[in-house]
C-alpha cells in the first residue's frame, strides 16, 4: 500500500460550481412505475444538475477558480501549478490544464497536467498537488475537479444515469512551513479495470461507426459502446469493502483515533453505500454530510461539493479534522486526512 505524508501543506479554500438545469429522477421515462420511488429509497438521489450542450467540465471548474482566486486575493501570477483531475476533457489534445492556465490568467511559469481519473480522482489530485507544495518549491497551486458525466452515460441506461450529476470545483492550496499537512493511504486494483469501463474511444479500441449503434442489455438498459458500463455487483462489494479498510488502514499507519475526527467525507455513491461503510468504521452518522440528495453522483468532484454545499459555515467558522475517502474506475482508492482552519469557502455557483 501507498502510504503518503506531505507536511508544510495548507488547505486554504475550496470552492464548486454546478448548472443550473435540474434532472429530477422520479420524472425519468426509462423506469416502470413505482421503480423510480425504489432508486430515491436506496440511493436518496432525488434530483441532480445536468449541464446543458456546450457547457463543459472546463467551464465550470473555471468558474469556481475564479471565485476563489477573488476571495483569497490572491496574486494570480503567484500561482505556480495547476492540476486538472477529469476525464471530461475539452479535447484529446492539448490539455484542459494549460487551456485553463491561460484562462484564469495564470503565469506562462505556471506547472499544469490533467489527471484523467473517475470517482477516486478528489484524493489523488490532492496527493499530487501537495507533493508539488510540501517542499516549498512551489507556494500557491490549485486543484481543479469535476466532470461533466452526463456526457458520456446512456441516458437510456436505468442503472447509472438517474444517479449522476455535473459539477466542477476549485481547491486552493499552499506552502505553510510547520502545517501538518495532509497525509493519504492509496491503492489500485486494475486487475477489476473492466468493472467501469467506456469500451470504445481509445487506442485500445479505436471509435467505428459500430461504436455510435444503441444496444438494448436489458429492459431499460441500452447503451452504446463509447458509453459507461459498469459491473453493479462487484462496484458495490469493492465500495462497501476497500473504502472502510484503507481509511482504518490510514488510521493505523498515522496513528489517528477516528472517534477524535469532526467529519467523514465519502465519495457520494449512494447514500445506502456510504451509511454501510460509516458502519463498518462505527462512524457517528451525524459525521457523514450528504449532498447527493440534490446533486447526485458528481465522480471526482463529490467530496469538495460536499464540503461547500453542506459544511460551508462551519469551514469558513473552525478548526475542523477531516478524514476523506475517495474511489471508483480503475478500479482506485484514497484516503486523506487534514486539518482545516477557517478556510475560504464561497457559496455554490450556478450557471
Amino acid at each position: 500500500m501507498a502510504y503518503l505524508s506531505f507536511p508544510n501543506v495548507k488547505f486554504a479554500g475550496i470552492a464548486a460550481a454546478v448548472p443550473k438545469e435540474i434532472k429530477e429522477v422520479k420524472d425519468w421515462p426509462v423506469f416502470v412505475p413505482g421503480e423510480a420511488e425504489k432508486v430515491i429509497g436506496l440511493t436518496h438521489i432525488e434530483r441532480a444538475r445536468i449541464a446543458p450542450e456546450g457547457l463543459c467540465c472546463s467551464d465550470l471548474c473555471f468558474e469556481a477558480a475564479d471565485k476563489l482566486i477573488n476571495e483569497l486575493k490572491w496574486d494570480r501570477n503567484e500561482i505556480e501549478a495547476l492540476i486538472f483531475v477529469s476525464l471530461s476533457r475539452d479535447y484529446l489534445l492539448p490539455a484542459t490544464s494549460c487551456l485553463l492556465q491561460d484562462r484564469l490568467g495564470l503565469s506562462k511559469d505556471c506547472y499544469a497536467i490533467d489527471v484523467p481519473l473517475g470517482c477516486s480522482g478528489y484524493t489523488y489530485g490532492l496527493s499530487v498537488v501537495s507533493g508539488l507544495v510540501s517542499n516549498g518549491s512551489i507556494k500557491k497551486a490549485l486543484l481543479l475537479v469535476g466532470e461533466t458525466t452526463s456526457t458520456f452515460h446512456s441516458p437510456l441506461d436505468k442503472t447509472i444515469w438517474p444517479l449522476i450529476g455535473d459539477a466542477g470545483t476549485a481547491t486552493a492550496i499552499e506552502f505553510d512551513e510547520g502545517n501538518e499537512g495532509i497525509v493519504f493511504q492509496m491503492g489500485t486494483d486494475g486487475s477489476k479495470g473492466n468493472a467501469i469501463i467506456s469500451p470504445d474511444g481509445g487506442a485500445r479500441n479505436p471509435v467505428t461507426n459500430e461504436s455510435f449503434i444503441m444496444k438494448e442489455v436489458a429492459p431499460g438498459i441500452s447503451r452504446n459502446r463509447m458509453q459507461v458500463i459498469m459491473d453493479g455487483l462487484n462496484v458495490f462489494a469493492f465500495s462497501i469493502t476497500q473504502p472502510p479498510k484503507s481509511i482504518m488502514d490510514l488510521c493505523e499507519h498515522f496513528n489517528l483515533d477516528l472517534n477524535n475526527i469532526d467529519y467523514f467525507l465519502i465519495h457520494q455513491a449512494n447514500h445506502y453505500m456510504d451509511e454501510k461503510i460509516g458502519r463498518k468504521l462505527k462512524a457517528d452518522q451525524s459525521k457523514i454530510p450528504y449532498s447527493l440528495t440534490e446533486f447526485g453522483n458528481t465522480s471526482c468532484a463529490t467530496i469538495p461539493l460536499t464540503m461547500v454545499t453542506e459544511l460551508n459555515a462551519v469551514l469558513q467558522e473552525k478548526e475542523l479534522s477531516l478524514i476523506m475517502c475517495s474511489f471508483g474506475a480503475g478500479l482506485s482508492w484514497g484516503s486523506a486526512f487534514l486539518k482545516t482552519n477557517q478556510i475560504c469557502c464561497p457559496p455554490l455557483i450556478e450557471i
